[in-house]
């Protein structure tokens, strides 16, 4: 089994303590791909992406070499360097500073035939809304492109919006994109907060009726609402005290699309998604030693 995520892997700068701050490494795309991981260590599980030549570039590419994740054909594209976040913490709320505009990432799809070759042989390709947002226009002509190419090939495309406001001029912007994807994903697996409407069913409904074969509307603690060719439902989730709701739904992502890899049903997939969350939300950090 194959299986590619595409996206931003950012530096994380956060546990500030007299002016000491701890470094970590973080993404959607990433977190997914780390559950993936975790998952099917049978797998290959590869990050797409773009990295700089710095230090700090390197440091990046060792950590997903421990991790057991490979980065295929992404290309290291010089003078260029990682974007990076800090979480301050102000009594306890968190609140978020961002310095990503010169991202290496952004450039990702910059090279449509590195980006092709990452993509070659792949059974499951998972992008999100924040790998859309951050590409140029032209280069989101290439991901879309690629990804075609990559489902013409056998692989199932999987798309989560994962709206972010402040990275698009305007939620019709944003939208107008998401729609496309959409309309080229096979799986789909949206907050309920990024599609709106009166019910969870009927934002899968709409999403089935421009082609998506499988639909997933997470629904944080309430249960997530599965629509497929054999029906659809709500299946509960698993209920634990949360701690820290960083991460919990890309976990959720990595847990449903690895058991789609391995043969699970679309059911047992939501389910084994919502144990992999229900774990990461009880500990701190978007990224555990799950199972």
């Amino acid at each position: 089994m194959r299986f590619a995520s595409i996206g931003e892997c950012m530096l994380e700068l956060s546990d500030q303590r007299e002016s000491r701050w701890t470094m970590g490494f973080a993404g959607d795309a990433l977190n997914t791909a780390w559950y993936v991981r975790a998952l099917l260590t049978d797998a290959q599980v590869d990050f797409v992406s773009a990295f700089g030549d710095d230090g700090f570039s390197d440091q990046q590419r060792a950590f997903l070499r421990r991790a057991g994740i490979g980065t295929a054909s992404s290309p290291v594209i010089p003078g260029a360097r990682p974007g990076l976040y800090a979480i301050s913490l102000d009594r306890g709320e968190r609140s978020f500073t961002y310095w990503r505009s010169d991202s290496a990432a952004r450039r990702l799809a910059s090279d449509p035939a590195a980006l092709e070759q990452s993509l070659l042989g792949c059974d499951m390709v998972y992008f999100t809304g924040i790998t859309l947002a951050i590409l140029p226009a032209p280069d989101r002509e290439t991901l879309f492109a690629v990804l075609k190419t990559a489902q013409a090939g056998g692989a199932r495309i999987a798309f989560d919006p994962n709206h972010r406001p402040r990275l698009w001029p305007d939620d019709a912007a944003a939208r107008q994109v998401y729609d496309r994807a959409f309309a080229l994903a096979d799986i789909a697996l949206p907050t309920f907060e990024d599609l709106g409407g009166s019910t969870p069913e009927a934002a899968a409904r709409r999403l089935r009726e421009v082609g998506v074969a499988e639909v997933v509307v997470k629904c944080g603690a309430d249960p997530a609402f599965l629509l497929t060719d054999a029906g659809g439902g709500e299946i509960p989730a698993a209920h634990v005290a949360a701690v820290d709701t960083t991460g919990a739904g890309d976990s959720f992502c990595g847990g449903y699309l690895a058991g789609r890899l391995a043969g699970l049903s679309p059911e047992q997939s939501v389910r084994q998604g919502h144990r992999i969350a229900a774990q990461v939300v009880a500990r701190h950090g978007a990224l555990i030693e799950a199972s």
